[in-house]
């Protein structure tokens, strides 16, 4: 194949998630819906569009957790269930729990070596979780220096984009900084090849799934629809649901657009669902117990196949092993080789 025809190589994608336990209906909408989409990508000639790596943080769930680590291994596991029922498949993706892969840690220490404290307490996300997690000691090193762990996490393995919504652009902005400062100090001529890569955001479609109760669902408010919880649990967790606050009666016509559960029609239901709701919401003409059903029936037809998927899984732990193991060995050789660049630029033997 000639220069002109070669196609050009898979773009790397890198994301992950802290593990928390089992994932609810926000974490598969706001990133993994949107990991098996560029997962499958693929060019003109049919090859992978990205060379995807999508881990589990336990590194970065100890920022925060650190004081009781006893649910951490349970939470990892449930969460690659999830990233497997879900539908990430290791034979498009490299799926891998983040510790399996010390160049993290090693990364991350070296860049705090260059990274000026101000850049780190500037981060929005800094005191703002310290304001909403305040039962939490977490005036430490490990906390300030979360953002410091996810750019390393990103770094080594040169990822080309990240994959996130609006709201966590800032974190991909650092990392790029910080790979700029490194860059300056030890790449050598202006015309020398930079030794890390600066990614570029991914933006990807993030809605902010309504709770049951209304706000951002989220673990810490008690709202969530897991995406594991079965179809009766769906279905009553739905039912408790907060909606227009004008609907008192049956009678009174209600405005879709500011009920959480039309939030979710949006996000779950077809077109056609949507106007019969919005027709029978402002005119009465249905009551919120019928407009729930619907929803309720197109998220459990949303999760029946995730759930299928999750059901071999848990049948066959070893298979999940495997891919958690094989996912660890692939990602630790490819770390390993910015590990190379990395310690041969800063001196060290």
């Amino acid at each position: 194949m000639s220069e002109e025809t070669r196609q050009p190589a898979p773009r790397r994608v890198l994301s992950g998630m802290r593990p928390t336990g089992r994932l609810h209906l926000g974490n598969y909408m706001g990133a993994l819906y949107n990991w098996v989409k560029l997962q499958r990508e693929a060019l003109a000639d049919g090859t992978p569009k990205y060379e995807c790596y999508f881990f589990i943080a336990d590194f970065h769930a100890l920022t925060t957790d650190y004081a009781d680590t006893s649910s951490l291994k349970e939470n990892v596991r449930q969460v690659a269930l999830d990233f497997l029922a879900a539908g990430l498949d290791p034979k498009r993706c490299t799926i891998f729990v983040q510790s399996k892969v010390p160049a993290h840690a090693e990364l991350g220490l070296l860049l705090g070596m260059i990274t000026p404290l101000s850049w780190l307490e500037r981060v929005p996300s800094y005191k703002d979780q310290q304001e909403q997690l305040k039962e939490k000691d977490l005036a430490t090193f490990g906390f300030l220096g979360y953002p410091l762990l996810m750019s390393a996490d990103i770094l080594v393995y040169q990822a080309d984009f990240v994959p996130v919504g609006q709201d966590q652009a800032a974190h991909v902005e650092i990392t790029r900084e910080i790979a700029r400062r490194f860059n300056n100090f030890y790449s050598g001529p202006p015309t020398s090849p930079e030794i890390l890569t600066e990614p570029q955001t991914l933006l990807t479609p993030s809605p902010k799934l309504p709770g049951t109760d209304g706000r951002k669902m989220s673990k810490s408010y008690g709202n969530t629809i897991l995406l594991s919880d079965p179809e009766l649990e769906v279905r009553a967790k739905l039912k408790t649901m907060v909606t227009d606050p004008a609907r008192i009666r049956r009678t009174d016509a209600g405005n879709p657009e500011i009920c959480p559960v039309f939030d979710l029609h949006k996000v779950f239901s077809s077109n056609e669902t949507q106007t019969d709701v919005r027709a029978g919401c402002t005119t009465a003409g249905i009551g919120c117990i019928q407009c729930k059903g619907w929803l309720a029936d197109a998220v459990v037809a949303e999760l029946a196949p995730i759930q299928k998927r999750r059901e071999y899984f848990e049948a066959h732990p070893g298979e999940v092993d495997a891919i958690l193991n094989e996912g660890a060995v692939r990602a630790n050789r490819r770390a390993e080789q910015t590990m190379q660049q990395v310690r041969s630029a800063v001196g060290l033997v």
